[in-house]
This record gives C-alpha cells, structure tokens and sequence, in this order.
C-alpha cells in the first residue's frame, strides 16, 4: 500500500509542479508540488524496504512408514532464514 501511495503523492505532486500554471498569493504551489514529489519518493523507498525485509518461512512435511514398527511417521520442518544482517 505505501509503494502505491508513494506513487500517487510523486504524481500529484509533479502536477503541482510543472503542469498548473496557476498563481496563488497564500501559497507557492510548485514548492508544494515538490515537496510532494520528494514525500513521494521517500514514501516508495520506505515501502520497498518493507518488502523486502517481510519474514518468510518454508513449512515441508515428509510423510514416511517406519520399517521397524510398520507405523506412519509425519515429520513437519519450519525454516524460517536469518534476516539479522538487514537494516
């Protein structure tokens, strides 16, 4: 959600920008224009760093008989990776 959030804020601001052509006494709108682009920006690298940092883990569950005793055995692994050297 912040990826596209990030976006639409980088895009409304680049209109604010470059494409309106309308002055305003109380408020410069190409300074909001581009301060909404770099909110933008910093809004899309926060949520690509989100991504990439989301914990994912494996569940694999072996099923086997046991020749000894002639009995099903279920093992169930979970691995989930080390993430400590991240930001």
């Amino acid at each position: 959600m912040s990826i596209g959030a990030g976006i639409v804020l980088f895009a409304i601001g680049a209109i604010l920008a470059f494409a309106l052509n309308v002055q305003v006494d109380w408020v410069n709108l190409d300074m909001i224009g581009y301060i909404l682009m770099g909110a933008g920006v910093v809004i899309f690298l926060v949520g690509i760093v989100l991504m990439m940092r989301r914990r994912r883990s494996d569940v694999v569950t072996s099923t086997s008989v046991d020749p000894a005793s002639d009995s099903q055995v279920t093992r169930r692994t979970t691995r989930t990776p080390d993430d400590t050297a991240g930001l």
